[in-house]
């Protein structure tokens, strides 16, 4: 099968080496926010189960031209639909276009589920789809009048890791978080402080990569439900993932915010990931935070102005972050914000900068470098 692997904008590089050690694949082009390579139900479960900073994981079941309503809907049903959805299969269909003819959405949606169900209903004999089984949601993108049709593995987006039902005013996706982790120079060697850290998105993400626990392990997927897959697949994959769980590991991770009704809920949540005991969080004002450890590392999200503080509590907030962090003279320092004088209120110039996007908003993440670890 053609596996599709949607991640966001600006952390494709870390997706692909995501793939590299879960797959062993190399060589991979990112294409719009998508990674495409060949491989059956054992990759999109190890896909689905490993994959820290991806979106979705889908299997491309069909592509070609259409410029108008009547070969999108020839193109739809010559796909071969009675192999992937049964009789009573829930079909959800969701669309977007870009510089192309066809444009309409809710139109395209209902042309894409009416050819679907013609087809299904001529093969199952029925007059009406039930659709009262397990869903089947198919993604219609069209680019330039080319369509391709993809099936959604994954169901919920991988984000969901299953330890988030509760979030605070401004969440940040746990994809995003790993992926600013993947970014840095931080290992579980080193100490990480989140002196932001809200519901503790980040400290958790951390936490889950330094004990190994795969952040698909405690959550059902899509694709796990369908009478076309083997169950015992992913069955042996989450087996195998458990096993190499390691909470001897020692850790220093810990998160700080003014509100303790964010660390009411970090705590919960490190609880529902199951590494409460190994990340301190602590009520307290960013200029109160100090360490005597070496080589650590800040990863922070603070806030941007944009609904939760005004511009002038930015810039005292900003100025207190950086006087803090010039008193650890041999911590790195990451943080991704939409303000755009981060560095001048911040008091340093950073070493390195990437633009990220934080849901729509676009964001920069500022990498300050301490010197390196012997």
């Amino acid at each position: 099968m053609k596996i599709s692997v949607s991640c966001s904008s600006g952390v494709e590089a870390v997706t692909k080496r995501e793939l590299y050690k879960i797959l062993g694949l190399s060589d991979l082009a990112a294409i719009n926010g998508r990674i495409n390579f060949e491989g059956g139900f054992e990759e999109i479960a190890k896909c689905n189960l490993l994959l820290r900073t991806a979106n979705r994981v889908g299997i491309v079941v069909g592509e070609f031209k259409a410029d108008d309503f009547d070969c999108l809907f020839d193109g739809v049903k010559s796909v071969e639909w009675e192999k992937i959805i049964p009789i009573d299969g829930q079909i959800i269909v969701s669309a977007k276009s870009s510089l192309s003819k066809i444009f309409a959405i809710s139109a395209t949606q209902s042309v894409v589920k009416k050819a679907i169900c013609e087809r299904l209903k001529q093969h199952y004999g029925l007059l009406e789809m039930p659709e009262s089984g397990e869903r089947y949601k198919i993604e219609t993108a069209i680019y330039k009048d080319y369509v391709t049709l993809t099936l959604d593995t994954s169901g919920d987006g991988l984000h969901r890791r299953g330890y988030r039902g509760l979030v605070g005013e401004a969440p940040l996706k746990e994809t995003l978080a790993a992926a600013m982790i993947e970014l840095s120079v931080w290992n579980p060697s080193r100490p990480l402080a989140d002196v932001f850290c809200g519901t503790g998105t980040i400290p958790i993400e951390a936490c889950l990569i330094a004990k190994n626990i795969a952040p698909g392990i405690n959550r059902e997927f899509d694709f796990e439900k369908w009478k076309c897959v083997d169950r015992s697949i992913i069955d042996k994959i989450r087996q195998g993932e458990a096993s190499k769980i390691d909470l001897e590991k020692e850790v220093s991770i810990k998160g700080f915010d003014i509100d303790e009704k964010q660390l009411a809920l970090a705590r919960k949540h490190a609880k529902l990931a199951g590494v409460d005991g190994y990340i301190h969080f602590q009520r307290a004002d960013v200029s109160e935070f100090s360490s005597q450890r070496k080589y650590g590392v800040l990863i922070c999200n603070p806030p941007y102005g944009e609904r939760l503080l005004e511009r002038k509590e930015i810039e005292k907030l900003y100025k207190s972050y950086g006087n803090m962090y010039r008193n650890l003279e041999d911590w790195s320092a990451y943080t991704l914000t939409s303000v755009s004088d981060f560095e001048r209120l911040f008091g340093k110039k950073a070493d390195k900068k990437r633009k990220l996007y934080n849901g729509k908003l676009e964001c920069c993440y500022y990498t300050m470098l301490g010197p390196k670890k012997f």
